[in-house]
């Protein structure tokens, strides 16, 4: 979680094209984050 609270903190870009890729690359790395925590559930026969 400490990692999360990381990544909305520092400077904006002032140009608009970083800024959307600052957000791109933010998103990037939640969904990177969300992706390890789910779980892989498999049926049992």
């Amino acid at each position: 979680m400490h990692c999360v609270k990381r990544l909305g903190k520092g400077l904006m870009p002032r140009d608009f094209d970083r800024q959307v890729a600052e957000r791109r690359v933010r998103i990037a790395g939640l969904n990177r984050y969300t992706a390890l925590r789910i779980p892989v559930t498999e049926p049992v026969v």
